[in-house]
């Protein structure tokens, strides 16, 4: 995983903040309250302009809403039907989608002035200045954002996000709060992105924020989630903590009496000129309107699920085919020109950009109940997709050579293997599993990227995030609760794998110069390290990719190389790197009778 170095999130910004809503004359008396709250929250030190997109606003509604200006607070109302028109004959839309749905996408084209906008759902109420969400710098991220709570919770669309789009559930946010990088947009014609996406597939789940999610894929900035607190998280947030709340899907407050802070909305209801209308509207909301939006809730679920049980969804279609972006061959071919240049800790292979992992996105120690039960049932789920691979010879383990060097380990530990496929993981777990600690209750956790757990969508995706993962984090504070449940996890005396070389080359024999971080960890917690090295040979069977022999393997477990009590911190972490090294090359140089070489002309070093 690449550590990219993210652009400052803030900085000092213009007066002038532009609003961007898109409502129709019946959502009207909805935004006025959205309006209202965002006007009380506004300072004297800036200047908002409040742009709404509109084909249809009657002059007497326009005259309601532009009587709420303030010197400070400008309304502007904009009529797109000429824009609109123009782009319906590049659109092959069916008839039940109103091309209202998609105005966001269209805000930078239409607006050339603008190099950054906020756009807003009009089912908001705003508790803070909104100056402070325009503040994030965007760097060339096309969108800051929040993840979407009802695709990231609920397992149905969760698997639809990840296998209709392609998308890892903690990767897709809601559109209702985005910040929009304008130039981005134009620079990179998202507009013309998207007129050829909805021409090639139509989505009917979530219309324009699904187009926007693959669009936007790997270009999204993470914002703070108090700017659009939804109403399906699991906890009700103190109010002081909410920056904005949004009414999100049938979660309505002029619909139902226990939505949660329904209190808030009323409060600014209350002195708009659509007050009392508001309050019929509660009022007449009977128990065939309710039954309609349970029906409608129902519809999108059978949708989504008919959208994951096709062969030809979009992701079928056209995910995999961008996934697969090198051959066998071409990897190899890579392998060579990075070991010939000395490129050890880099993969070969270009996985997607993960997003930043945040403190309340992992359950580390698998405390949260739902947690226990998606790892119940992904090691369950784990265990018949090995048992398929065996069957079916696509994983072949020839022996395990000293298992009692596993078997007798009475702490926790760190173990490290070297990586080569992404079943050496599948390998090391049965290796776990032979040794009978799993008889004792001690567990094994493996440490994973941050990519591999924010950004897999799928069955593996569930996988990474389900059984027993560790997943590393940009984020320093996420960061600072993985080093805590590894202490937990070790002194517990459960066992952590690391991969410390640190990428993945496909079938590569050799072991590759080793990074501290492992050591570190052992060092620090007073562990021990297990090393572990697979070595192979091509099998007779040509069942792997691209015609290559699936290959046997030989899983030689060395002796635990102990922590030192006489020793610091960094002599403990160096002896054990160096020593870890050392058995990994004997075992290599015995199996495959060859001394270990390089190509690059410098020999290369493990991490100091």
């Amino acid at each position: 995983m690449s550590n990219k170095l993210m652009p400052k999130k803030l900085v000092k910004i213009s007066r002038t903040i532009p609003v961007f809503f898109a409502i129709d004359d019946t959502y009207v008396k909805y935004f006025m309250v959205s309006l209202r709250s965002l006007i009380d929250h506004t300072s004297k030190y800036y200047k908002y302009e409040i742009n709404i997109l509109n084909t249809d606003i009657s002059e007497y509604n326009q005259n309601l809403v532009k009587q709420m200006e303030k010197p400070n607070v400008s309304i502007r109302f904009h009529d797109v039907s000429k824009y609109i028109n123009g782009i319906k004959k590049k659109l092959a839309l069916r008839d039940y989608y109103s091309l209202t749905t998609y105005y966001r996408i269209f805000i930078a084209e239409m607006f050339p002035e603008y190099d950054t906008v906020l756009y807003l759902d009009s089912d908001t109420i705003i508790l803070k200045n909104i100056a402070s969400l325009f503040r994030y710098n965007l760097g060339d991220h096309y969108v800051g954002a929040i993840q979407d709570v009802i695709i990231k919770e609920t397992d149905l669309f969760s698997t639809y996000s990840e296998k209709v789009l392609g998308i890892s559930r903690l990767s897709y946010f809601n559109a209702g709060v985005l910040i929009i990088n304008c130039e981005q947009f134009r620079k990179n014609k998202v507009k013309n992105q998207f007129i050829k996406l909805v021409n090639t597939y139509t989505f009917g789940v979530a219309q324009d924020q699904d187009y926007l999610n693959i669009i936007c894929q790997n270009k999204v900035l993470w914002i703070d989630s108090a700017w659009n607190v939804q109403m399906s998280e699991k906890k009700e947030r103190p109010l002081d903590s909410i920056s904005l709340i949004h009414y999100n899907f049938a979660e309505k407050p002029w619909h139902y009496k226990d939505i949660r802070y329904a209190d808030v909305f009323w409060k600014y209801a209350s002195q708009t000129a659509y007050y009392i209308e508001l309050e019929k509207l509660y009022e007449n909301f009977n128990d065939s309107d309710k039954a309609r939006d349970i029906n409608s809730g129902e519809n999108l679920r059978s949708l989504a699920t008919s959208e994951i049980s096709r062969m030809d969804n979009y992701y079928n279609i056209f995910g995999y085919k961008k996934s697969v972006a090198l051959t066998r061959a071409e990897i190899l071919e890579k392998i060579k020109v990075y070991e010939m240049s000395g490129r050890f800790d880099v993969d070969v292979e270009n996985d997607p950009e993960g997003r930043e992992l945040l403190p309340g996105d992992i359950d580390y120690l698998r405390r949260w109940p739902d947690s226990k039960l998606k790892s119940k049932y992904a090691f369950r789920v784990a265990h018949w997709y090995v048992r398929e691979l065996i069957k079916k010879n696509q994983l072949i383990i020839k022996e395990i050579k000293g298992l009692e060097n596993f078997t007798n380990l009475n702490t926790g530990a760190i173990i490290t293997c070297n990586h080569f496929h992404p079943n050496d993981s599948f390998a090391m777990q049965l290796v776990y599993e032979k040794s009978g600690q799993y008889s004792n209750k001690k567990k094994m956790f493996r440490v994973i990227s941050e990519t591999n757990y924010t950004s897999f969508p799928g069955f593996f995706g569930f996988i990474m995030r389900n059984c027993d993962t560790l997943p590393l984090s940009s984020n320093s504070a996420t960061m600072k609760k993985f080093l805590s449940a590894v202490g937990i996890i070790l002194q517990n005396k459960h066992f952590i794998l690391i991969y410390p070389e640190q990428s993945l080359w496909w079938n590569y024999r050799k072991p590759k110069p080793l990074k501290k971080g492992a050591f570190s960890m052992a060092a620090k917690n007073k562990v021990p390290v297990l090393p572990i090295f697979i070595t192979m040979e091509d099998s007779p069977i040509y069942k792997d990719q691209d015609g290559y022999p699936v290959q046997e393997y030989t899983i030689n477990v060395g002796k635990p190389i102990p922590y030192d009590k006489n020793e610091n911190l960094i002599e403990n972490t160096n002896r054990m790197m160096d020593t870890n090294y050392e058995v990994w090359k004997k075992v290599y140089e015995d199996f495959y009778k060859i001394p270990l070489t390089y190509t690059c002309e410098n020999p290369p070093q493990n991490e100091k």
